[in-house]
């Protein structure tokens, strides 16, 4: 029983950095825009979020703010990264998935390079320790897996129903869904697309870099070149497996993570069973979710990854 609820509590915070990621490009692709470059971006959150507390401490203790000001730091740079981003495939009208793949190589490189010029070498940092919360974290098997973690765990499993609420309820969420589905309909009727694609991207790069500042600063507290370890391709993989769908990428970012967990479990229990094939586990998972999962059509923008001309027409 204890086998299985560490399981649990583990696989839980390793799904707040897939979850952030899924959302954010859930945002970018509901918009019409398919980002392959969410690794990079990750990266560059990764590297700034550990960097800002990093600077003050050099390892020791940190004051609150200045996590908060890393997650800050990481949160905007991936905005910055989304609007760059949006320059290339929105105004310039570029091939999305070739500048998603520049993004990514740019975010990844430019993270790495910058912390062996300002950190050096692999530093530990204290991060965001866990904030249980009062009673709740008291009770058996429930506590300790969903009521023992850090305050971004909350914090991101609270932002999937306001995601659900801003993407059907709210004006801009009827814009984006617009101009990702029919955008010359949208810009008959005034919505300016490109306008929202380039706020879109804003969103999910911001969401993307705080993926990669939970890594670093909660769940890693260090950053190394690997940190990211291939997330920001399964981010975009779930948001087909979750048919654009909050609640349904969710599922699949803990399902992924509970796969993590396992292997995890695996080789701290001693099982014998090849290392090599516990750490495939969750990439393989992955796979066959997405070979037998049908993707609904009508579900999907049909104008993903096509650039908007509004003086073209078809």
């Amino acid at each position: 029983m204890n086998f299985i609820i560490n399981i649990l509590a583990l696989g839980v915070p390793f799904s707040v950095a897939l979850l952030l990621a899924s959302l954010g490009e859930m945002v970018n692709q509901r918009a019409g825009i398919f980002n392959l470059g969410c690794e990079g971006i990750m990266a560059m959150g990764a590297f700034l979020g550990m960097l800002v507390p990093y600077s003050v401490s050099h390892g020791g203790p940190t004051p609150g703010i200045f996590n908060v000001l890393g997650l800050a730091a990481a949160g905007g740079a991936g905005a910055l990264l989304g609007l760059f981003f949006g320059v290339v495939v929105v105004s310039f009208r570029a091939p999305q998935g070739i500048a998603g793949i520049g993004l990514q190589m740019f975010g990844v490189g430019t993270a790495g390079t910058l912390f062996r010029h300002f950190i050096g070498g692999t530093q530990s940092i204290p991060g965001i320790g866990s904030a249980p919360i009062p009673v709740l974290s008291a009770i058996p098997v429930v506590g300790p897996v969903f009521f023992s973690h850090n305050v971004l765990v909350y914090l991101t499993f609270l932002l999937v129903p306001a995601m659900w609420y801003v993407l059907f309820r709210t004006p801009w969420g009827l814009q984006v869904r617009a101009v990702g589905t029919y955008p010359r309909a949208a810009d008959s009727i005034g919505i300016k697309v490109n306008q929202v694609r380039y706020e879109a991207l804003a969103v999910g790069g911001a969401l993307a870099g705080l993926a990669g500042a939970y890594l670093s600063l909660c769940q890693a507290k260090m950053f190394s070149d690997s940190i990211i370890a291939g997330r920001g391709f399964i981010a975009v993989a779930l948001v087909y497996f979750g048919h654009w769908s909050p609640v349904r990428i969710m599922g699949g970012a803990l399902l992924f993570s509970l796969a993590q967990s396992l292997q995890l479990a695996i080789q701290g229990q001693g099982i014998n069973f090849p290392y090599e094939f516990a750490v495939m586990l969750p990439y393989i998972l992955v796979i066959v979710v997405l070979a037998f999962s049908r993707t609904n059509r009508h579900m999907s923008p049909a104008e993903l990854g096509k650039p908007f001309n509004r003086e073209m027409r078809v």
